[in-house]
């Protein structure tokens, strides 16, 4: 939940066109990532939460992108996105682990 409201602070200084576009895009995809997880971890088999890490790791790529797409629209600094980025690359890493543990479990 850390990315998701680092997420919402960045946005929130994002033009106001942006409202139904890229603002919404990039928080749909940080409140995917916790919301994947709870989701696919309340299933009762191994792979279906299997899968909901595989949807978690497609919102963490989608949210990237879109990360990167805010600093080349000048949307915001490289600087204020560094913090995001970060939190996403540790976020992959543990996805793969938490994937390896599940399926050798």
């Amino acid at each position: 939940m850390v990315l998701a409201k680092a997420v919402y602070h960045l946005t929130a200084r994002f033009p106001n066109e942006e409202k139904l576009g890229l603002i919404s895009q990039m928080r749909r995809a940080a409140i995917s990532v916790p919301s994947n997880l709870a989701e696919g971890q309340a299933r009762r088999t191994r792979g279906e939460f299997v899968q909901f890490i595989s949807h978690t790791e497609g919102s963490a790529a989608e949210l990237d992108t879109q990360l990167m797409l805010s600093v080349e629209l000048g949307y915001c600094t490289k600087s204020e996105a560094t913090d995001a980025d970060g939190l996403i690359q540790e976020l992959r890493k543990m996805l793969n682990s938490l994937r390896r543990a599940v399926s050798n479990s």
